[in-house]
């Protein structure tokens, strides 16, 4: 891999501050500096993926209504009761 140089300009405190914790850290300003970096990629990484695909879920959603492959929230009531009714039997049969 080839390295490249990145030259950016910083208030000096804030400079003075960061090489001291680096140093506390056993670590130099761009060595972390490389960490944030790719930490920073990872997570732009993650929510791009996420991104996507949270987008192809709302399209098939759409796309089942458009479909008319949807159920209403009366049924969704209807078998979430009966779940629970199911559920609450099950937990009572054992007592006396």
């Amino acid at each position: 891999m080839r390295e490249a140089t990145f030259t950016f300009r910083v208030d000096e405190t804030l400079k003075t501050e960061f090489t001291t914790a680096a140093k506390a850290s056993d670590r130099t300003g761009a060595q972390l500096l490389r960490d944030f970096m790719r930490e920073f990629i990872r997570k732009e990484q993650e929510a791009a993926e996420y991104d996507a695909w949270y987008r192809q879920k709302v399209e098939a959603g759409r796309a089942a209504v458009a479909e008319g492959r949807t159920i209403s929230a009366e049924e969704v009531e209807a078998e979430a009761a009966e779940w629970r009714k199911r559920i609450l039997s099950k937990g009572n049969s054992g007592k006396s």
